[in-house]
């Protein structure tokens, strides 16, 4: 694959480890990243939807966020993505601002998902703003297209928008629509010059195939390696619909044992022997009936 930009890649949408009181568990964050690095993933994303982004305040972003950034001189290479996207453009800018005056490689930007009636032109004008005010001329923003869990979307026609009017800072999304014709769409309309990350793991291949450039995933917290491999076959021009078969099963399990941040982390701390965290209110913890039926089933597909 040519004309790959500065991001692409296989990021885990990472969990925000959280202890009993749901409080940010901080030490816990550097063996967190060592382990996704370890595991193929070219970077992470910290307060996406599995890493409950909405459920925290601006500040205690900021204090993850500072704390994160700390440890990535051990990590060469890897990328931090930050989600600093909240209905309040305020506050969205102050926190976009201030990832990239931390150092992080891009932002992953949710629209102002309490106003699902929201028009384009109110859309194009509320980015704008955000990318005028807090993102430096050769910094990376994502728009994150998640309409299923939002209740708005980024259309085709805004994209075209926001990439004409700032070509290098309005880099791309993160399509987690789950929609493989809105993949299609995306590659026919913008090619490679729109950075699209694939935010549905069984439909990976299918995404690279029309021009996406990575994705970023709950389950890569789990099953990088194989999201890895893909990749390399097709930077390669191989097959790798073996690799993507075992990926599609992986992920159709997973996706019965929903919230995503919950099952996560439950089977991190399972398979991987990570703390037991919690997640915060209004997400419950897995229940222990439900993490066995998961383990069962997710161990049978590896």
């Amino acid at each position: 694959m040519s004309n790959l930009h500065p991001l692409a890649g296989v990021y885990a949408a990472a969990v925000t480890p959280l202890k009993s009181d749901s409080t940010i568990d901080f030490e816990s964050i550097p063996t967190l990243l060592r382990f996704l690095a370890s595991r193929g993933c070219h970077g992470a994303l910290l307060f996406g939807t599995t890493g409950e982004g909405p459920s925290f305040s601006a500040k205690e972003r900021e204090t993850l966020l500072r704390s994160a950034r700390v440890f990535r001189h051990q990590l060469p290479g890897f990328r931090l993505l930050a989600g600093t996207g909240t209905p309040s453009l305020t506050e969205s800018i102050e926190l976009t601002k201030l990832a990239f005056e931390l150092g992080y490689d891009g932002v992953v930007v949710l629209p102002p998902y309490y106003f699902r009636k929201a028009s384009d032109d109110g859309l194009f004008q509320w980015f704008s703003e955000l990318i005028n005010k807090s993102v430096p001329k050769d910094k990376y923003v994502l728009g994150y297209h998640i309409p299923g869990a939002a209740g708005i979307g980024l259309s085709l026609d805004l994209l075209s928008r926001l990439k004409d009017a700032f070509p290098v800072q309005f880099a791309g999304i993160k399509d987690s629509s789950g929609d493989a014709e809105f993949s299609t769409e995306l590659g026919k309309r913008f090619g490679r010059d729109l950075a699209v990350f694939n935010g549905t793991d069984s439909l990976f291949t299918h995404a690279l195939s029309n021009r996406a450039q990575g994705a970023i995933t709950a389950p890569a917290n789990l099953i990088s390696p194989y999201l890895r491999e893909i990749w390399e076959l097709i930077q390669e021009g191989k097959d790798p619909s073996e690799i993507q078969a075992t990926v599609t099963e992986q992920r159709n399990i997973l996706e019965k044992y929903s919230p995503l941040a919950s099952s996560m982390k439950a089977l991190l701390h399972k398979l991987h022997n990570f703390p037991k965290w919690t997640v915060k209110p209004p997400l419950e913890d897995m229940t222990k009936e439900k993490l066995e039926q998961a383990l069962t089933e997710f161990e049978k597909s590896q």
